[in-house]
Order: C-alpha cells, then structure tokens, then sequence
C-alpha cells in the first residue's frame, strides 16, 4: 500500500460519501424551476393569452353584423392606457380607444382594448368576456358614430 502520508502521522479520516449527481433536496424553495402544468394543458396559458382569445371572439362576433364596416380596422391589446389621457377622454381609467386612420400617413383605423383595466372590473371569467365585449363594443360605436345598444344590442 502506497500513501502520500507517512504511516501514523495525523487522524485517520474516514471515506467521505460519494456525492449524488442526480437532483438535490429543495430545502427553501429555490431548487430547480420549472412549469407546475405542461404547456398542452390549458391552465398553462397565460391571462394575456386567454384575454387575447376573449378580444378575438368579440371581434367575430361584431364581424357577423359589420363586417364591411369593420375591414381593414386594426384591433389590438395593450395592458395599460397611456398616463396622458387624450383632451377629450374623460378623467375615468379608459378600457379602450379608437384612434381614426390616416391615409395620407397610411395608417389604418386601430381599436385598442386595454387589459389590466378591464381585468380589474370583472369578477369571473365570463364577466370578463362580457367586459371586453362592452369594451370593444364601446369604440366600434365611436368609430361607426352609432350607439352602442346598435352595434350589439345584447352586450351589457
């Protein structure tokens, strides 16, 4: 037997334990992150995703009665107005704006519907979809120069 030490000088240790390369114990919650659900599940998607798909479906719904009126409009999600709020906006939080095309600019009409505000104002899932629906309904009624009860008579 050969040994760097010489034979008797100083405590003999014992072996020390063979580390695991595998995953560690999590003691105070900052182990390995990951997705709790994988992503094919539906509660994976994201409240901005699933406002996304409740602004689409209003879309095609006002589409069945305007869509002619309604080609060409840009429909967008922002999660917050602007801090300065246009002249003619009332002090209120805005859940949407219509801002008129330019086609000397080439720029189309764009609707934008706000989703932290109108998150705010729901109390469940279907609330929120009738929210955004009123939401929408409000600026199409702005942009047409209509009434909102004529542009969808059942939105709330």
């Amino acid at each position: 037997m050969t040994s760097s030490r010489p034979h008797g000088i100083g405590p003999s240790l014992p072996a020390l334990p063979a580390r695991h390369t595998g995953r560690r114990r999590d003691r105070h919650g900052r182990g390995p992150r990951g997705p709790i659900l994988p992503w094919q599940l539906p509660g994976w998607r994201t409240r901005a995703d699933r406002f996304d798909d409740l602004l689409l479906d209003a879309v095609e719904r006002l589409e069945e009665r305007w869509e002619r009126e309604l080609a060409g409009v840009q429909v967008a999600v922002e999660d917050v107005p602007p801090s300065d709020p246009a002249p003619w906006e009332h002090r209120a939080i805005a859940l949407g704006r219509y801002y008129p095309g330019d086609r000397a600019a080439g720029l189309r009409p764009r609707i934008i519907v706000y989703r932290r505000p109108v998150e705010s104002r729901a109390i469940d899932h279907e609330d929120l979809g009738d929210l955004v629906l009123v939401a929408l309904v409000e600026q199409v009624a702005a942009m047409l120069g209509r009434s909102p009860e004529e542009i969808d008579p059942d939105a709330r």
